[in-house]
């Protein structure tokens, strides 16, 4: 059974969507393991966002991720990484679909709701970054 890390980022929580969304990662077969509330602080999101960190718009991003709590949640399901991303939508809103949840939900590029890993290593290591050992 593969697993990844899914988050509902802090617009989720401030606008009431976490059911919503939780729904419909359940309706859809997979099956949640685990799942807390968790506050953000700059150092983990300096390492979640390596790959970002020397953009302009770096600050922007932990101003947001830090601006409310999130769910951190481990999502298991057979091939749930490709499923989980293709029920998510891609990351620019404008691109996301109707009935995706970014396509639904979105307001923006910036606020996109939802994050997911993208691969079965990277599902692993922020499974480890979140969870511990697990």
């Amino acid at each position: 059974m593969e697993r990844t890390y899914i988050m509902l980022k802090p617009d989720a929580l401030q606008r009431g969507l976490a059911g919503e969304i939780i729904t419909r990662i359940e309706r859809k077969g997979y099956r949640i393991t685990q799942m807390k509330t968790l506050r953000l602080d700059e150092p983990i999101l300096r390492e979640h966002y390596a790959h970002i960190v020397d953009m302009p718009f770096f600050p922007a991003t932990v101003e947001y991720m830090t601006s409310g709590p999130v769910v951190a949640m481990v999502v298991e399901g057979e091939n749930v990484i490709a499923g989980m991303r293709t029920l998510m939508g891609p990351t620019k809103n404008e691109n996301a679909l109707p009935g995706t949840i970014r396509g639904d939900l979105a307001c923006s590029t910036t606020f996109n709701i939802i994050h997911g890993s993208d691969s079965p290593e990277n599902a692993e290591i922020e499974i480890r970054r979140f969870f511990g050992a697990v």
